[in-house]
């Protein structure tokens, strides 16, 4: 027995997370003491133990239960093997489960300072909510994640994230809801996001195995928090941004005075019959860009590649972001052949634009990093109206993300 608790000490060393200790006890107690079934019950979790488990090892923590070896079948070697060993055993869980403990503080850590740089740079909520998402599914990987917000002043709730809940007890659960509430089975966890006492939207999960715990149930509470600040401070920005006319990271027009500038535009080009012609850009995979790298190196991507728009264009020539990674261009006296060439010496600065991210993210292996860029292009005619202009624009960029990307399409009638 001396010889199986030496064994025993080697597999603990190797092992590092549940999943392994699981696997490497597996193996040992199958060859040492013929358990063909063996499962690890930890009590920080809750999971439901098939009833084929015919014997039950308690171990403990300061006389407090902390998990279960489960075994298919029992015998006296084995119960005696435990007694001794129980002390070892129960350490080495004590540890991971303090480890899991503080990686999901950090994960959860990190996730509150990625939203909280959202609110710093961002303001447009299409924007914000899925990037929210995003980094909530990250962090709740057994979780489905649903944002809904409150349309316009009403008490009417739409889903913002993901695209679809056709889930009859989530919707049921948020209709009218004031607090947060839990679901029958503990699955389903719901909570109203409160900003300035409005309630704004409703914050959703939903457990795809294990009943929500305590501990995850404050992870959303806070989460919720922070969403329901992003929300509000969004507003307040789209309020503000409404009456002013930059866009404060790129330096261009902002979408509302984008507006105003494309209608003057349209207006005084049909007035002098005079040409004028729109560009619709995009960042190519800018999505990967900030999943890969972060926030703060999206940013400069965004800030690098306005100023390589602002070296290939004339002084009346107007740029505005549109939203996002999205960039509208106006080029006044401009026929399309001429505005093709504009795009294609863009496209070609943005392709050969090498980005140094070092500063922004020093613990990234990768210091530099090279992005392309797609365009549409439309001129507009004298039946259209100042709609039409980015939207065929839009269009023609539509056909480039979808035909391979890094090129410049005119749009075609």
């Amino acid at each position: 027995m001396l010889e199986q608790i030496e064994n025993l000490g080697k597999i603990l060393n190797e092992s590092y997370s549940q999943k392994s200790l699981e696997s490497l006890l597996t193996d040992f107690f199958g060859k040492n003491f013929q358990i063909n079934d063996f499962h690890i019950k930890f009590f920080d979790a809750a999971e439901d133990i098939a009833s084929d488990f015919q014997f039950e090892y308690p171990i403990y923590k300061h006389k407090k239960r902390i998990a279960s070896l489960c075994f298919d079948t029992k015998s006296k070697k084995l119960d005696e093997f435990l007694d001794l060993s129980s002390p070892f055993i129960s350490l080495k869980i004590q540890n991971i489960i303090l480890g899991d403990k503080m990686q999901k503080n950090i994960d959860f850590h990190d996730t509150m300072k990625h939203i909280a740089k959202i609110i710093e740079t961002q303001y447009e909520l299409n924007f914000i909510i899925p990037l929210i998402g995003e980094m909530i599914d990250k962090f709740f990987t057994d979780y489905l994640i649903y944002i809904f917000l409150y349309e316009n002043d009403s008490d009417k709730l739409k889903l913002a994230w993901p695209a679809l809940c056709k889930d009859h007890k989530i919707l049921n659960l948020i209709e009218n809801l004031e607090y947060a509430k839990m679901s029958n089975d503990e699955k389903i966890y719901a909570i109203p996001l409160i900003s300035d006492g409005k309630n704004v939207g409703v914050l959703t999960a939903k457990s795809t195995s294990d009943i929500i715990i305590p501990k995850d149930r404050d992870y959303l509470e806070q989460i919720a928090s922070q969403i329901a600040t992003t929300i509000n401070r969004a507003n307040v920005y789209a309020e503000i941004l409404k009456h002013a006319t930059l866009d404060a990271l790129t330096g261009f027009y902002n979408r509302h005075q984008l507006e105003v500038r494309i209608k003057q535009e349209v207006s005084n080009a049909k007035r002098q019959h005079a040409p004028l012609c729109g560009i619709m850009t995009d960042i190519d995979y800018f999505k990967h860009v900030n999943d890969t790298y972060g926030h703060a190196v999206g940013d400069l991507v965004l800030k690098t590649i306005s100023k390589a728009i602002r070296g290939q264009l004339r002084e009346y020539d107007i740029a505005g972001r549109y939203g996002g990674e999205e960039f509208s261009l106006l080029l006044p006296f401009t026929k399309i052949d001429e505005a093709k060439m504009v795009a294609e010496r863009l496209r070609k600065a943005v392709e050969n634009k090498v980005i140094d991210i070092s500063k922004i993210n020093p613990d990234c292996g990768v210091k530099q990093i090279k992005i392309t860029m797609s365009l549409g292009i439309y001129e507009i005619k004298e039946s259209d109206n100042e709609e039409d202009l980015i939207r065929k624009a839009d269009k023609a960029l539509y056909e480039a993300k979808n035909t391979g990307r890094n090129k410049v399409v005119v749009y075609n009638e």
